[in-house]
């Protein structure tokens, strides 16, 4: 099945393109800001939401937490204050948060123009953002929209109480504004999911080949629900392993271009090129290579479960720089360790 450009998600589980500012675009009124979905429930299965979110300096949501609902937060513009169990930050670009269930949080887009990544899961959590908007047609955010947040967002969540995993609490006390630490530069290791920050060029990277990896959440700190992680390579580089025929069995990835170009190969079909701000979902199932299609191409990964970070992880090696390097690691696959990674990850691939 062909990758066909969309402006916005299909209705079914197949792959596809949304071009850069496009998606289901929505806005809560008086918000000064967008939401453009990428991804949800419909094209999931159910596992997991994406989206972008753009805003001027807007009011907060309001304190809240989810019984069931995942949350993360990725800055790529702007300023995000974000208050996150026992801690509150100021995220910049490349900065990320998650937010496990039954943890209080509130998200504060400071400006002067702030866009965000946002991932949550089960996908279907993404209907409560349908329920308090209204489509957007603009370009980039609405920002004269002056009308009254308050009076026109407050109803609409009261009439829907109960009906989303939204639970508000306005008797809580935040904490403080704080530095960034040490704490704020490693994944938590935990048995059971924990509130945390990662910094921007922080945190594990990993090297397979020409391959890099920077993880910004495991499936090890979320109970296995999701991965995010920032793939970088270039095409000066040799073919890697992401070039075979690769077939995720229960997994969904959806490809974010961050910068210069990704191709995919879905098999029968010609190549598609992925440019910046674009972005790929390819459902579990489906067979797809990859290619990096400029010097330079940084891709954040964002999956329902263990995806092509995986095995970047489990094949490559600890990478102590923090750029790509100029030269891919040559080390020759031990294809033993390719198929158990395979097998383990559930994963089939093909040459």
């Amino acid at each position: 099945m062909a990758l066909v450009k969309r402006s916005i998600p299909p209705d079914g589980r197949e792959p596809y393109i949304i071009g850069q500012l496009e998606g289901e675009r929505i806005t809560i009124p008086g918000s000064k800001g967008a939401f453009r979905i990428l991804a949800s429930a419909k094209q999931t299965g159910g596992t997991m939401a994406v989206f972008q979110s753009a805003a001027v300096l807007s009011d907060a949501p309001g304190f809240h937490y989810h019984n069931q609902a995942h949350d993360v937060f990725l800055v790529t513009k702007g300023y995000l204050k974000l208050w996150n169990g026992e801690k509150c930050r100021i995220m910049a670009p490349g900065d990320f948060a998650y937010v496990p269930p039954h943890v209080v949080h509130n998200p504060e887009l400071l400006g002067p123009h702030t866009e965000t990544y946002g991932l949550v899961t089960p996908g279907d959590w993404v209907d409560f953002f349908r329920h308090v908007s209204e489509p957007y047609e603009g370009v980039i955010l609405p920002e004269s929209d002056n009308r009254d947040l308050k009076a026109l967002l407050i109803p609409k969540v009261m009439a829907a109480k109960g009906q989303f995993d939204v639970v508000f609490q306005p008797s809580y006390v935040p904490p403080a504004l704080g530095n960034w630490d040490k704490d704020d530069e490693q994944l938590p290791e935990s048995e059971t999911p924990l509130p945390y920050y990662l910094r921007a060029n922080t945190g594990p990277r990993w090297l397979l080949g020409g391959v890099l990896s920077r993880p910004f959440i495991t499936t090890a700190q979320c109970d296995g629900v999701c991965a995010i992680s920032s793939i970088e390579s270039s095409d000066t580089f040799t073919e890697s392993l992401l070039s075979r025929k690769l077939t995720f069995r229960t997994v969904d990835h959806c490809l974010c271009v961050i910068e210069g170009l990704l191709v995919i190969r879905i098999p029968g079909s010609p190549d598609s090129v992925i440019r910046e701000g674009e972005t790929a979902l390819i459902p579990a199932g489906q067979a797809f290579s990859l290619r990096f299609g400029s010097r330079y191409v940084r891709v954040w990964s964002f999956t329902s479960g263990n995806g092509i970070e995986s095995l970047v992880h489990r094949l490559g090696v600890p990478f102590g720089g923090f750029v790509l390097p100029d030269q891919a690691l040559s080390v020759e696959l031990d294809e033993q360790r390719v198929k158990e990674a395979a097998e383990e990850l559930g994963v089939d691939i093909q040459d």
